[in-house]
This record gives structure tokens, sequence and C-alpha cells, in this order.
């Protein structure tokens, strides 16, 4: 039988060395995909943050009428809930309940690429939204 020379098992960096000269293909196309999910879902993240960061602080004026009113106070509830519930959570359970479950309850076969998007730009957007929202309200009404 012809086994590679392979080091011994205390020799910790050279199997470092083994590993990285065996699957250097594979660890280059993991951090590809790795920058790519980072880079793309953290700008979709930051639009979404900015423009939930800015809803979150819109006044609502005392003289409006009923409707916007209620109107006001669903949208800050349901803002507050993607916020608390995003931030809340650990991204990996957020992409494990994205993935199956969309695919076990409404029956959704994604890519994996895509869920990762998605999952990353939510997540990212929702803590984006406070940033944006506590820099808004630390700025003097002055």
């Amino acid at each position: 039988m012809n086994l590679p020379n392979l080091p011994s098992d205390n020799d910790f960096f050279g199997w470092v060395l083994y590993l990285l000269d065996k699957y250097k293909l594979i660890f280059l196309h993991g951090a590809e995909v790795t920058l790519l999910l980072a880079i793309v879902g953290t700008l979709i993240g930051c639009i979404i943050g900015l423009l939930v960061g800015v809803l979150r602080t819109l006044p609502l004026k005392p003289n409006a009428n009923l409707f916007v009113k209620i109107l006001y106070k669903i949208m800050q509830f349901i803002l507050t809930a993607y916020i608390e519930i995003f931030r809340g959570t650990p991204m990996i359970v957020q992409a494990m309940v994205f993935y199956f479950g969309s695919k076990q309850m409404f029956g959704i076969d994604m890519s994996a690429m895509f869920a990762g998007f998605f999952v990353v730009s939510i997540n990212t957007g929702a803590y984006m939204a406070e940033t944006v929202r506590g820099g808004i309200l630390s700025i003097d009404p002055g």
C-alpha cells in the first residue's frame, strides 16, 4: 500500500501545511464565497438598516387623523418586532429556519446562496437600523 508522507501525530504545523497543500483550492473557494456573502449581504443590509432606522425616527404630528395614528403605530410595532427578533436570535438559527422552514412550510426550494444573502442582509439591516436610529436621535433638535 502506497501512503503519502503524512506528518507525525504531534506535528501540528506539519498537518496544517499538509491540509493546506491538499485542499487549497477548496479553501480558496470557501473564502471567495464567504467574502461574496459578507460584502453583498452587508451592502444590502446597510440599505435596509438606513430605511428602517429613518422610518423609526419619523415624528408623528400631534394633529394627525386617527387613521394616520393607527398606521403609524402598526408600522412602529412591525419595525420594532423586526429589529428585536433579528437582533435577538443567532444568525445560524435564522438561516436554518429560513432555508429549511421555507421548504417545509411553503414548498419553496431556494439556493443556499440566496438564503445566505437574504439572512445576512436582514440580520445586518436590523443591527444597522438601531445604529442609524441612535445616530439620528443623538442629534440635538436645535
